[in-house]
Protein backbone atom coordinates (compact mmCIF):
# COMPACT_ATOMS: atom_id res chain seq x y z
CA UNK A 1 0.00 0.00 0.00
CA UNK A 2 1.39 3.29 -1.57
CA UNK A 3 1.69 6.31 1.46
CA UNK A 4 -0.15 9.40 0.33
CA UNK A 5 3.30 11.36 -0.72
CA UNK A 6 4.21 7.90 -2.79
CA UNK A 7 1.49 8.02 -4.92
CA UNK A 8 3.66 10.23 -7.63
CA UNK A 9 5.76 8.46 -9.50
CA UNK A 10 9.94 8.62 -9.27
CA UNK A 11 12.68 8.22 -11.83
CA UNK A 12 10.90 9.17 -14.20
CA UNK A 13 11.19 12.15 -17.17
CA UNK A 14 8.53 14.22 -14.72
CA UNK A 15 10.09 16.09 -11.52
CA UNK A 16 7.85 16.51 -8.62
CA UNK A 17 7.51 19.98 -9.48
CA UNK A 18 5.98 19.14 -12.54
CA UNK A 19 3.12 16.89 -10.99
CA UNK A 20 2.75 19.66 -8.48
CA UNK A 21 1.97 22.26 -11.36
CA UNK A 22 0.10 19.53 -12.70
CA UNK A 23 -2.19 19.51 -9.86
CA UNK A 24 -2.84 23.09 -9.59
CA UNK A 25 -2.92 24.23 -13.35
CA UNK A 26 -6.65 22.62 -13.32
CA UNK A 27 -7.92 25.74 -10.96
CA UNK A 28 -6.58 28.17 -13.80
CA UNK A 29 -8.34 26.21 -16.18
CA UNK A 30 -11.60 25.95 -13.48
CA UNK A 31 -11.64 29.91 -12.46
CA UNK A 32 -11.93 30.89 -15.61
CA UNK A 33 -15.56 29.91 -15.88
CA UNK A 34 -17.90 32.82 -15.05
CA UNK A 35 -20.62 30.48 -14.13
CA UNK A 36 -20.16 29.75 -10.08
CA UNK A 37 -22.03 26.01 -10.97
CA UNK A 38 -18.88 25.62 -13.57
CA UNK A 39 -16.53 26.35 -11.01
CA UNK A 40 -18.10 24.27 -8.67
CA UNK A 41 -18.42 21.41 -10.48
CA UNK A 42 -15.23 21.86 -11.47
CA UNK A 43 -13.52 21.64 -8.14
CA UNK A 44 -16.45 18.85 -7.44
CA UNK A 45 -14.55 17.04 -10.43
CA UNK A 46 -10.74 17.55 -10.04
CA UNK A 47 -11.49 16.34 -6.07
CA UNK A 48 -13.04 13.21 -7.26
CA UNK A 49 -10.44 12.21 -9.48
CA UNK A 50 -7.82 13.14 -6.63
CA UNK A 51 -9.49 10.85 -3.97
CA UNK A 52 -10.04 8.10 -6.89
CA UNK A 53 -6.71 8.35 -8.25
CA UNK A 54 -5.08 7.52 -4.68
CA UNK A 55 -8.17 4.81 -3.81
CA UNK A 56 -6.78 3.31 -6.91
CA UNK A 57 -2.75 3.41 -5.17
CA UNK A 58 -4.83 0.96 -2.13
CA UNK A 59 -7.14 -0.99 -4.15
CA UNK A 60 -6.87 -4.87 -5.80
CA UNK A 61 -8.65 -6.76 -7.75
CA UNK A 62 -11.64 -5.15 -9.66
CA UNK A 63 -11.57 -2.37 -7.51
CA UNK A 64 -8.43 -0.52 -9.20
CA UNK A 65 -10.75 -0.68 -12.60
CA UNK A 66 -13.50 0.90 -11.16
CA UNK A 67 -11.77 3.31 -9.44
CA UNK A 68 -9.58 3.72 -13.00
CA UNK A 69 -12.82 4.09 -14.94
CA UNK A 70 -14.00 6.94 -12.54
CA UNK A 71 -10.94 8.76 -13.20
CA UNK A 72 -11.09 8.32 -17.33
CA UNK A 73 -14.77 9.32 -16.87
CA UNK A 74 -13.53 12.73 -14.89
CA UNK A 75 -10.74 13.51 -17.37
CA UNK A 76 -13.31 13.67 -20.30
CA UNK A 77 -15.59 15.33 -18.59
CA UNK A 78 -12.20 18.26 -17.31
CA UNK A 79 -11.60 17.72 -21.26
CA UNK A 80 -14.61 18.96 -22.41
CA UNK A 81 -16.02 21.41 -19.71
CA UNK A 82 -12.68 23.32 -19.22
CA UNK A 83 -10.17 22.04 -21.89
CA UNK A 84 -7.92 20.67 -19.43
CA UNK A 85 -6.29 17.76 -20.25
CA UNK A 86 -3.19 16.85 -18.38
CA UNK A 87 -5.05 15.11 -15.86
CA UNK A 88 -4.64 12.31 -18.49
CA UNK A 89 -0.97 12.59 -17.44
CA UNK A 90 -1.91 11.33 -13.88
CA UNK A 91 -4.05 8.21 -15.09
CA UNK A 92 -1.30 7.08 -17.99
CA UNK A 93 1.54 6.82 -15.07
CA UNK A 94 -0.94 4.91 -12.89
CA UNK A 95 -2.13 2.72 -15.86
CA UNK A 96 1.89 1.32 -16.08
CA UNK A 97 1.00 0.04 -12.48
CA UNK A 98 -1.81 -2.81 -13.53
CA UNK A 99 -0.08 -5.94 -13.67
CA UNK A 100 -2.66 -7.99 -15.77
CA UNK A 101 -1.59 -7.94 -19.29
CA UNK A 102 -4.80 -7.68 -20.51
CA UNK A 103 -6.25 -5.52 -18.22
CA UNK A 104 -3.53 -3.45 -18.70
CA UNK A 105 -3.62 -3.35 -22.82
CA UNK A 106 -7.41 -3.09 -22.31
CA UNK A 107 -7.19 0.25 -19.84
CA UNK A 108 -4.16 1.70 -22.20
CA UNK A 109 -6.12 1.64 -25.51
CA UNK A 110 -9.58 2.91 -23.45
CA UNK A 111 -7.47 5.54 -22.19
CA UNK A 112 -5.80 6.49 -25.58
CA UNK A 113 -9.25 6.24 -27.55
CA UNK A 114 -11.13 8.58 -25.26
CA UNK A 115 -8.69 11.13 -24.48
CA UNK A 116 -8.00 11.70 -27.95
CA UNK A 117 -12.01 11.48 -28.52
CA UNK A 118 -12.28 14.27 -25.95
CA UNK A 119 -9.28 16.46 -27.40
CA UNK A 120 -10.48 16.23 -31.44
CA UNK A 121 -13.93 16.94 -29.84
CA UNK A 122 -12.88 20.38 -28.02
CA UNK A 123 -11.04 21.33 -31.13
CA UNK A 124 -14.14 21.38 -32.81
CA UNK A 125 -16.14 23.00 -30.52
CA UNK A 126 -13.25 25.58 -28.84
CA UNK A 127 -10.70 25.73 -31.54
CA UNK A 128 -9.41 29.01 -30.02
CA UNK A 129 -9.10 27.60 -26.51
CA UNK A 130 -7.25 24.60 -27.73
CA UNK A 131 -4.79 25.65 -30.58
CA UNK A 132 -3.17 28.14 -28.00
CA UNK A 133 -1.67 25.28 -25.71
CA UNK A 134 -1.40 22.73 -28.74
CA UNK A 135 1.94 22.07 -27.94
CA UNK A 136 1.58 21.21 -24.32
CA UNK A 137 -1.64 18.91 -25.74
CA UNK A 138 0.46 17.15 -28.40
CA UNK A 139 3.51 16.48 -25.36
CA UNK A 140 0.45 14.98 -23.18
CA UNK A 141 -0.70 12.83 -25.72
CA UNK A 142 2.70 11.45 -26.06
CA UNK A 143 2.81 11.07 -22.95
CA UNK A 144 -0.80 8.79 -22.66
CA UNK A 145 1.16 6.86 -25.54
CA UNK A 146 4.54 6.01 -24.21
CA UNK A 147 4.10 6.42 -20.12
CA UNK A 148 2.16 3.48 -19.34
CA UNK A 149 4.74 1.30 -21.50
CA UNK A 150 7.51 2.63 -20.01
CA UNK A 151 6.22 1.86 -16.48
CA UNK A 152 5.02 -1.28 -17.09
CA UNK A 153 8.05 -2.23 -18.42
CA UNK A 154 10.19 -1.11 -15.69
CA UNK A 155 7.95 -3.28 -12.74
CA UNK A 156 8.17 -6.35 -15.06
CA UNK A 157 11.61 -5.71 -15.19
CA UNK A 158 11.89 -5.34 -11.47
CA UNK A 159 9.93 -8.65 -10.88
CA UNK A 160 12.08 -10.81 -12.86
CA UNK A 161 15.57 -9.16 -11.01
CA UNK A 162 13.14 -9.90 -7.90
CA UNK A 163 12.70 -13.73 -9.26
CA UNK A 164 16.38 -14.02 -10.12
CA UNK A 165 17.62 -12.93 -7.10
CA UNK A 166 15.29 -15.31 -4.85
CA UNK A 167 16.41 -17.82 -7.32
CA UNK A 168 20.29 -16.98 -6.61
CA UNK A 169 19.54 -17.69 -2.74
CA UNK A 170 18.08 -20.34 -3.16
CA UNK A 171 20.87 -21.84 -5.49
CA UNK A 172 23.22 -20.29 -2.38
CA UNK A 173 21.36 -22.30 0.21
CA UNK A 174 21.73 -25.40 -1.97
CA UNK A 175 25.11 -25.39 -2.05
CA UNK A 176 25.84 -24.51 1.09
CA UNK A 177 23.95 -27.59 2.23
CA UNK A 178 25.51 -29.74 -0.58
CA UNK A 179 28.96 -28.30 0.77
CA UNK A 180 28.36 -29.55 4.24
CA UNK A 181 27.28 -32.86 2.85
CA UNK A 182 30.11 -33.14 1.07
CA UNK A 183 32.34 -31.96 4.50
CA UNK A 184 30.64 -34.57 6.43
CA UNK A 185 31.53 -36.77 3.26
CA UNK A 186 34.80 -36.59 3.35
CA UNK A 187 35.64 -36.25 6.82
CA UNK A 188 33.83 -39.76 7.51
CA UNK A 189 35.80 -40.97 4.63
CA UNK A 190 38.75 -39.69 5.70
CA UNK A 191 39.00 -39.84 9.46
CA UNK A 192 36.58 -42.42 10.10
CA UNK A 193 38.41 -45.44 8.32
CA UNK A 194 41.59 -44.39 9.67
CA UNK A 195 40.59 -43.70 13.18
CA UNK A 196 38.91 -47.52 12.69
CA UNK A 197 42.34 -49.05 11.77
CA UNK A 198 43.92 -47.13 14.30
CA UNK A 199 41.97 -48.47 17.12
CA UNK A 200 42.04 -51.81 15.71
CA UNK A 201 45.71 -52.10 14.88
CA UNK A 202 46.22 -50.42 18.72
CA UNK A 203 44.19 -53.16 20.09
CA UNK A 204 46.13 -55.88 18.07
CA UNK A 205 49.76 -54.05 19.46
CA UNK A 206 48.42 -54.20 23.00
CA UNK A 207 47.53 -58.15 22.84
CA UNK A 208 50.70 -58.98 20.93
CA UNK A 209 52.83 -56.84 23.33
CA UNK A 210 53.89 -59.68 25.64
CA UNK A 211 53.23 -62.32 23.11
CA UNK A 212 54.78 -61.00 19.96
CA UNK A 213 56.60 -57.74 20.78
CA UNK A 214 58.57 -57.21 17.10
CA UNK A 215 54.96 -57.85 15.65
CA UNK A 216 53.72 -55.75 18.43
CA UNK A 217 56.28 -53.22 17.29
CA UNK A 218 55.49 -53.15 13.80
CA UNK A 219 51.43 -52.75 14.68
CA UNK A 220 52.57 -49.57 16.11
CA UNK A 221 54.30 -48.14 13.27
CA UNK A 222 51.46 -49.04 11.29
CA UNK A 223 49.31 -46.79 13.79
CA UNK A 224 51.96 -43.89 13.81
CA UNK A 225 52.13 -44.34 9.56
CA UNK A 226 48.02 -44.13 9.60
CA UNK A 227 47.73 -41.21 12.20
CA UNK A 228 50.19 -38.96 9.88
CA UNK A 229 48.32 -40.33 6.68
CA UNK A 230 45.10 -39.00 8.43
CA UNK A 231 46.30 -35.82 9.48
CA UNK A 232 47.92 -35.28 5.58
CA UNK A 233 44.20 -35.86 4.74
CA UNK A 234 42.84 -33.52 7.25
CA UNK A 235 45.08 -30.97 5.68
CA UNK A 236 44.09 -31.59 2.07
CA UNK A 237 40.45 -31.16 3.36
CA UNK A 238 41.17 -28.50 4.77
CA UNK A 239 42.92 -26.25 1.94
CA UNK A 240 40.22 -27.53 -0.32
CA UNK A 241 37.32 -25.79 1.61
CA UNK A 242 39.42 -22.80 1.89
CA UNK A 243 38.57 -22.57 -1.98
CA UNK A 244 41.12 -22.36 -5.01
CA UNK A 245 41.49 -19.08 -7.11
CA UNK A 246 41.21 -19.85 -11.48
CA UNK A 247 45.21 -18.13 -11.22
CA UNK A 248 46.28 -20.48 -8.43
CA UNK A 249 44.62 -23.90 -10.57
CA UNK A 250 46.51 -22.86 -13.74
CA UNK A 251 49.62 -23.15 -12.13
CA UNK A 252 49.02 -26.65 -10.60
CA UNK A 253 47.46 -27.80 -14.39
CA UNK A 254 50.37 -26.30 -16.14
CA UNK A 255 52.94 -28.14 -13.87
CA UNK A 256 50.85 -31.79 -14.54
CA UNK A 257 50.65 -30.96 -18.57
CA UNK A 258 54.52 -30.03 -18.24
CA UNK A 259 55.16 -33.88 -16.13
CA UNK A 260 52.66 -35.37 -19.08
CA UNK A 261 54.72 -33.93 -22.17
CA UNK A 262 51.42 -32.08 -22.81
CA UNK A 263 51.82 -28.38 -24.31
CA UNK A 264 49.93 -25.97 -22.42
CA UNK A 265 48.55 -22.62 -23.81
CA UNK A 266 46.70 -20.17 -22.31
CA UNK A 267 44.07 -17.52 -23.35
CA UNK A 268 41.96 -15.02 -21.34
CA UNK A 269 42.85 -13.40 -18.01
CA UNK A 270 42.40 -15.65 -15.30
CA UNK A 271 41.46 -13.15 -12.51
CA UNK A 272 37.88 -12.60 -12.58
CA UNK A 273 36.27 -9.60 -11.47
CA UNK A 274 33.33 -9.49 -8.63
CA UNK A 275 33.21 -13.14 -8.86
CA UNK A 276 32.46 -14.99 -5.46
CA UNK A 277 35.44 -17.24 -4.11
CA UNK A 278 33.12 -20.51 -3.96
CA UNK A 279 31.96 -19.97 -7.80
CA UNK A 280 35.35 -19.62 -8.92
CA UNK A 281 36.18 -22.83 -6.58
CA UNK A 282 33.94 -24.78 -8.25
CA UNK A 283 35.52 -23.34 -11.79
CA UNK A 284 38.62 -24.23 -10.82
CA UNK A 285 37.96 -27.83 -9.31
CA UNK A 286 36.02 -28.33 -13.35
CA UNK A 287 38.68 -27.36 -14.90
CA UNK A 288 41.70 -29.37 -12.88
CA UNK A 289 39.19 -32.44 -13.41
CA UNK A 290 39.01 -31.32 -17.09
CA UNK A 291 42.78 -31.32 -17.75
CA UNK A 292 43.14 -34.87 -15.63
CA UNK A 293 40.93 -36.40 -17.85
CA UNK A 294 43.17 -34.80 -20.61
CA UNK A 295 46.31 -35.98 -19.64
CA UNK A 296 44.58 -39.85 -18.87
CA UNK A 297 42.62 -40.46 -21.34
CA UNK A 298 43.17 -38.23 -24.72
CA UNK A 299 46.71 -39.15 -25.78
CA UNK A 300 46.65 -35.31 -26.56
CA UNK A 301 50.17 -33.21 -27.58
CA UNK A 302 48.68 -29.79 -26.57
CA UNK A 303 46.12 -28.65 -24.22
CA UNK A 304 44.37 -24.93 -24.93
CA UNK A 305 42.62 -23.34 -21.92
CA UNK A 306 40.49 -20.29 -22.47
CA UNK A 307 39.13 -18.48 -19.62
CA UNK A 308 36.78 -15.45 -21.00
CA UNK A 309 34.43 -13.07 -18.50
CA UNK A 310 31.47 -11.79 -20.15
CA UNK A 311 28.55 -9.42 -18.85
CA UNK A 312 26.46 -12.91 -18.93
CA UNK A 313 28.25 -15.40 -17.74
CA UNK A 314 32.35 -16.80 -17.28
CA UNK A 315 33.48 -19.79 -20.03
CA UNK A 316 36.08 -22.11 -19.03
CA UNK A 317 37.30 -23.56 -22.45
CA UNK A 318 39.84 -26.89 -22.83
CA UNK A 319 40.57 -27.79 -25.50
CA UNK A 320 43.01 -30.55 -26.73
CA UNK A 321 44.31 -32.52 -29.77
CA UNK A 322 44.13 -35.59 -28.81
CA UNK A 323 41.89 -38.79 -29.93
CA UNK A 324 38.45 -37.61 -28.84
CA UNK A 325 36.10 -39.73 -27.19
CA UNK A 326 36.61 -43.72 -27.81
CA UNK A 327 33.97 -46.25 -26.61
CA UNK A 328 34.68 -46.84 -23.07
CA UNK A 329 35.93 -43.87 -21.70
CA UNK A 330 34.83 -43.01 -17.91
CA UNK A 331 34.67 -39.82 -19.04
CA UNK A 332 31.90 -40.29 -21.61
CA UNK A 333 30.36 -42.99 -19.35
CA UNK A 334 29.74 -40.08 -17.02
CA UNK A 335 32.46 -40.74 -14.46
CA UNK A 336 34.43 -37.44 -14.58
CA UNK A 337 31.41 -35.60 -16.65
CA UNK A 338 28.81 -36.23 -13.74
CA UNK A 339 31.39 -35.01 -11.08
CA UNK A 340 31.41 -31.64 -13.05
CA UNK A 341 27.70 -31.35 -13.43
CA UNK A 342 27.14 -31.93 -9.81
CA UNK A 343 29.33 -29.33 -8.97
CA UNK A 344 28.09 -26.92 -11.96
CA UNK A 345 24.38 -27.47 -11.11
CA UNK A 346 24.43 -25.59 -7.53
CA UNK A 347 25.60 -22.68 -9.12
CA UNK A 348 23.41 -23.38 -12.28
CA UNK A 349 26.30 -23.60 -14.62
CA UNK A 350 26.39 -26.44 -17.76
CA UNK A 351 28.83 -28.22 -19.62
CA UNK A 352 28.46 -29.39 -23.15
CA UNK A 353 31.65 -31.28 -25.35
CA UNK A 354 32.19 -30.80 -28.64
CA UNK A 355 34.54 -33.49 -30.48
CA UNK A 356 35.98 -32.47 -33.55
CA UNK A 357 40.37 -32.57 -34.13
CA UNK A 358 40.30 -33.46 -30.45
CA UNK A 359 37.95 -32.25 -27.75
CA UNK A 360 36.52 -29.38 -26.76
CA UNK A 361 34.96 -28.95 -23.15
CA UNK A 362 32.97 -25.98 -22.49
CA UNK A 363 32.18 -24.92 -18.76
CA UNK A 364 29.58 -22.02 -18.31
CA UNK A 365 28.70 -20.68 -15.64
CA UNK A 366 26.22 -17.15 -15.61
CA UNK A 367 27.25 -13.91 -13.18
CA UNK A 368 25.26 -13.23 -10.71
CA UNK A 369 22.82 -9.83 -11.29
CA UNK A 370 22.39 -7.99 -8.31
CA UNK A 371 18.95 -7.27 -6.97
CA UNK A 372 18.27 -3.74 -5.55
CA UNK A 373 15.36 -3.31 -3.07
CA UNK A 374 12.52 -2.31 -4.70
CA UNK A 375 8.83 -1.24 -3.87
CA UNK A 376 5.58 -3.55 -4.50
CA UNK A 377 3.28 -2.02 -6.74
CA UNK A 378 -0.79 -2.71 -7.39
CA UNK A 379 -2.06 -5.76 -9.29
Amino acid sequence: MQNWYQIFPRNTWLSIYAWTIFCILPFFFIFRSSSPTEIAAGIILLVAFFIAYRLSFSSHSFLVYLWVSVEMIINVAMIFLFGYVYLAIFLAFFIGNIRSKVGFFIIYGLHIGTTLAAIIYGLLVDFNLYITQLPFIILSVLGVILLPFNTYNRHKREKLEGALEDANKRISQLVLIEERERIARDLHDTLGQKLSLIGLKSDLAGKLLSKDPERAAAEIQDVRQTARTALKEVRELVTDMRGTKLEDELLRIQQILRAADIDFVFYGNAKLNNTPLLMEHVLSMCLKEAVTNVVKHSGASRCTVLIKQTPNEILVQVQDDGVGFPEGNPLVQGNGLAGMRERLDFVNGQVDIEVMDGTTLNIRVPNVILYQDMEGRNS
